[in-house]
């Protein structure tokens, strides 16, 4: 009983991922120099991330049998964003990217290009959108290829007339 008891639980590293199945699987190096191959990897729902070769893992075996057992947790010290306030939350990549859900309902994203796809709509309920440039790019924001500070109208008028739309480009 002893034995299956010390079985259970197994702390690695993993070698491989595989995320192309339904469920991933993981190769671990465990400890003691024992290696499993194809150990299912059960992730919370919503949530899916292929760990990097190094990351630490918990492994289980149920009844202490090593010849099946899952992964019950991934954790990479090397990327994990630190020095997160109680109550905080993050999802973060190995290339420095996050998502940081601060405290008094800040999000704060950190990458180099951000893009959101959306198949219908994009749509804000907020009553002020603000954007913030550096003064090098002088904060332009481009809309239908139109930018709002390098475009030409048509039928420019003098004085308080209207004059007409943007002709596009400049962006």
């Amino acid at each position: 009983m002893r034995n299956g008891i010390a079985n259970m639980l197994a702390r690695g590293a993993v070698a491989l991922g595989n995320s192309a199945s339904k469920l991933q699987s993981l190769q671990l190096r465990l400890l003691a120099g024992e290696v499993k191959d194809n150990m299912e990897h059960l992730e919370p729902y919503g949530f899916t991330a292929c760990p990097k070769e190094g990351a630490e893992a918990l492994a289980a075996f149920i009844g202490g049998d090593r010849s099946h057992g899952v992964v019950i947790v991934v954790a990479d010290r090397r990327f994990r964003l630190q020095g997160l306030k109680p109550g905080e939350v993050s999802l973060y990549t190995d290339e420095g990217d996050f998502i940081h859900f601060k405290r008094d309902r800040v999000i704060e994203v950190e990458t180099m290009t951000l893009k959101v796809k959306a198949h219908t709509a994009v749509e804000f309920d907020t009553p002020l959108i603000k954007t913030t440039g550096r003064i090098e790019s002088q904060g332009d924001q481009v809309a239908a290829g139109v930018s709002q500070i390098e475009h030409s109208h048509g039928g420019v008028q003098r004085g308080t007339d209207q004059s007409g739309p943007p002709l596009g480009g400049g962006a």
